[in-house]
């Protein structure tokens, strides 16, 4: 799982935790990829483990750039693996993640780039920004051949209807115009995420989108959140 932050050099504001699935197809099967899908929240991170990983991850990495006068101020990104000797981590990005952003912004509540600025200017700690109780999955549609060998050029049809499903947004990573109609021009080619009342309501909106975008060929996988969605670890 993931756990995404704010800092401003001194301040670690946390988002939400998330999980994505990195294995190309169905029960974690296939080549490693840069993410099929993920969801948030992950119900077995509870709001004592998201304090427990500031305080232990976030915060001393923090703590000590400012220490070597090299305050950090942006998104501290921290990939880890829950353990029963707690969490340990397995990589830290100064970025936004990538599918987790796709999870975690809809899920805001509050002036996002008010927080965004008060991390550049210091003032963090004066940020007001929420996490909804809403649910939210996104499903990665990727191009034929992905992770190897993506084919671009594919037409994708059916955007225009998947966005009119209430709660649906799709996020365009690697997609091009050619000819008045989109095309595929990269490996992960569309994030269909949606939000929900909870993670089996916000899976189906997501897989009901999916379902009216077509990509010959693409690569997506079907059960993306699943277990977390009837109460199973994943």
């Amino acid at each position: 799982m993931s756990l995404l932050a704010l800092c401003d050099g001194e301040h670690v504001l946390p988002l939400a935790a998330a999980r994505d699935h990195k294995r190309l197809r169905d029960g974690d099967r296939g080549p490693n990829t840069g993410g099929m899908g993920c969801y948030s929240p992950v119900p077995d991170v509870s709001p004592e483990l998201v304090d427990e990983i500031v305080a232990t991850v976030h915060r001393p990495v923090v703590n000590e750039l400012a220490r070597r006068d090299m305050p950090f101020r942006g998104c501290l990104y921290a990939g880890l693996m829950l353990t029963d000797q707690g969490p340990r981590v397995l990589e830290f990005n100064a970025r936004w993640g990538d599918p987790e952003t796709q999870v975690l912004v809809p899920r805001l509540e509050g002036d996002l780039l008010d927080a965004l600025r008060r991390s550049a200017d210091g003032s963090l700690d004066r940020a007001v920004l929420g996490v909804s109780g809403q649910a939210c999955v996104s499903v990665v549609i990727a191009a034929p051949g992905y992770p190897d060998a993506p084919e671009a050029g594919g037409v994708i049809e059916g955007l225009d209807r998947a966005e009119l499903l209430e709660g649906v947004t799709v996020f365009h990573a690697g997609t091009a115009e050619l000819d008045g109609r989109v095309v595929a021009a990269g490996g992960r080619v569309l994030n269909v995420t949606a939000l929900g009342a909870d993670l089996a309501s916000a899976r189906a909106r997501a897989y009901g989108a999916v379902e009216l975008i077509d990509l010959p060929g693409a690569e997506v996988r079907t059960d993306i959140g699943a277990a977390a969605a009837v109460g199973r670890s994943a």
